[in-house]
């Protein structure tokens, strides 16, 4: 058994039923991420539009393909028809971007709303507080389906420092869940990285993004 398939298997042996893994594929290759999916993992995380585009092409629907990046405005048209879901959208400026080339698409477009849990000036996503008036301007785009929330958290060497931002995260979700927003369905909550993913789903996260701890180290580019 190769590395690859061996670190995979020993996470999904970790995750709980009712968590999905979306394996964070930035700078890996198609043959890379082809063992991942060959060991039955079908949701795939990619951060660079171009690079993914590429890779993409290769693996075609044998995945299902999130956009786990920031996202400029100007790069939703190469990322909206290729697709399955965005977890990054943090503004009504993207928001009607996304909406404009889903339409285009003919197809409804599932987002996640990325919270900037940490408050970080140098992050992106919506302010906390703010979480709430943005999915009600969102929810009335008629092609888009905000499906829950995303955080990346404040990056700690110690994964127990990120609780409380998990936490916080998980208030806003259930808040927003019983708030019952037209076109919103909070469906996943995703938190949690390689360093931090056992932490988030204690804290509710049923949706984890890992990369470096099923590849090794990343290759940068």
């Amino acid at each position: 058994m190769n590395k690859i398939r061996r670190n995979l298997e020993n996470i999904l042996s970790e995750i709980p039923e009712g968590v999905d893994l979306v394996v964070a594929a930035k700078t890996r290759t198609a043959e890379e991420i082809l063992q991942t999916i060959n060991a039955g993992v079908k949701k795939i995380g990619e951060n660079y539009v171009q690079e993914s585009l590429k890779v993409i092409e290769k693996i075609g629907d044998k995945a299902q393909w999130h956009f786990i990046g920031h996202l400029q405005t100007n790069k939703v048209k190469y990322v909206v028809p290729v697709y399955d879901m965005i977890e990054t959208v943090d503004s009504i400026k993207l928001a009607k971007e996304i909406d404009k080339q889903a339409k285009k698409n003919n197809k409804i477009m599932p987002v996640l709303i990325e919270i900037n849990s940490g408050r970080e000036p140098q992050k992106f996503g919506v302010m906390p507080e703010n979480t709430e008036k943005l999915i009600e301007e969102i929810s009335s785009l008629p092609n888009i389906k905000i499906m829950g929330l995303m955080t990346m958290g404040p990056r700690f060497g110690e994964p127990e420092k990120a609780r409380p931002y998990f936490k916080e995260t998980k208030k806003i979700f259930d808040k927003i869940k019983t708030a019952n927003i037209p076109n919103v369905e909070m469906k996943y909550l995703s938190m949690g990285m390689s360093n931090s993913y056992k932490i988030a789903i204690e804290e509710g996260a049923n949706m984890v993004r890992i990369g470096t701890k099923i590849f090794g180290k990343r290759k940068y580019i």
